[in-house]
């Protein structure tokens, strides 16, 4: 398995890396949602590389369920941003 982990939150906010760092310390829901999608994001990351077996519909489960995570976080962040 490859040492990088596609999807990594500071590759999907390149430009907010500084606002990403203060929301996991400041903000105690963002911080647990970036746990929770660090989480899947490694667990279908490990699936597509093939060192763990899943079926596709477990597989397109934990895709929705990231994408739900980003969801919630990019609005997070877009607040955030607007407030600076």
């Amino acid at each position: 398995m490859s040492q990088h982990t596609p999807n990594e939150l500071t590759e999907v906010f390149k430009r907010d890396r500084d606002l990403l760092t203060r929301l996991k310390q400041d903000d105690a829901r963002f911080a647990r949602l970036a746990e929770e999608y660090h989480a899947v994001n490694r667990e279908v990351h490990r699936i597509e590389a093939e060192v763990d077996a899943a079926s596709d519909e477990r597989t397109e489960q934990l895709k929705r369920q990231r994408l739900g995570l980003l969801d919630e976080m990019t609005a997070t962040v877009t607040r955030a941003r607007a407030a600076a």
